[in-house]
């Protein structure tokens, strides 16, 4: 995952101009013009795990609860979601399964809105990252930092060399299809703590020292989503400081991350649907539609 880089400010005065530029000035705009809204991603924006599940497309394992559905409930938009569990971003442009086009066909000249998550599957980064550092933390028993000592900037090096061209690329791709569209590219909420801690071990069997540095790896993969946001005229939804104290290891009814261990969902280390909602709501106040 990736790495820090500096927030954008959005003033009033811009979430204003954004709404009235997507036709959004208040509830009576939505009534007569619902947006054109398509969701694109992975399994955060997917929602896999998150009931109820949509039927359409199994493969998926999208929910009809993930945050594009929300967004689409609470703004009248029509929604055409094409999210899809394991995404990667040359997904985008071909084929993920058969019978699963790729994700930029769902995308028109007149589509409005379109929203997304990509980048976490590029190089297995999320599972190699969490499986490598859990395995890790198991055998020494949540001491020292195994997986950092072992792995080192492994999975840093791979974003910056293969995800974040890749990023960039796909970004471009959405805009070539939609061009009139505002995109919002969302960072990855937290998975893990800022700091180790002894009670987290039962449900995240990471190290210690491991706890900060998957923590590195996933801000690192957010600044790179960040960075070719920004360099292709996307906004960036950063996640990182509402999702705080909200990662895999707090409480039922706090945490929007599922834990590895204990957890209440089929797929774990994704958002549930308490972290679906909530990214719903800050993309949504982010590009002035709440």
């Amino acid at each position: 995952m990736r790495k820090h880089t500096a927030l954008r400010v959005m003033t009033a005065t811009a979430a204003t101009a954004g709404a009235l530029s997507l036709g959004l000035a208040g509830p009576a705009a939505h009534a007569s013009t619902p947006l054109d809204y398509v969701a694109l991603g992975d399994s955060y924006s997917a929602g896999s795990g998150v009931l109820p599940v949509d039927l359409s497309n199994l493969l998926c394992l999208r929910s009809t609860a993930n945050y594009p559905h929300v967004i689409a409930a609470r703004t009248g938009a029509r929604l055409n979601d094409v999210t899809c569990g394991a995404a990667q971003t040359k997904d985008f442009t071909e084929a993920q399964y058969p019978g699963v086009p790729p994700q930029i066909n769902a995308l028109k000249a007149d589509t409005d809105l379109v929203t997304l998550t990509i980048g976490g599957n590029d190089n297995n980064t999320f599972i190699n990252a969490v499986t490598a550092c859990g395995s890790a933390g198991l055998l020494t028993g949540g001491k020292g930092s195994p997986c950092k000592d072992k792995h080192g900037s492994t999975f840093t090096d791979q974003i910056d060399t293969n995800t974040y061209p890749a990023l960039k690329a796909a970004l471009r791709e959405v805009r070539a299809k939609a061009p009139g569209a505002r995109v919002a590219a969302l960072g990855y909420p937290w998975i893990t703590p800022a700091a180790a801690d002894p009670s987290c071990f039962v449900k995240l069997p990471l190290a210690a020292g491991d706890i900060p540095y998957l923590r590195d790896i996933q801000a690192h993969l957010n600044a790179a989503v960040q960075r070719a946001a920004e360099e292709t005229g996307a906004v960036y939804v950063d996640l990182s400081a509402v999702s705080e104290g909200h990662d895999a290891c707090a409480d039922r009814g706090t945490r929007w991350i599922e834990p590895l261990l204990f957890s209440d969902s089929l797929v774990p280390v994704h958002p549930n649907a308490l972290g679906e909602r909530r990214m719903a709501e800050h993309t949504m106040a982010v590009l002035g539609l709440d």
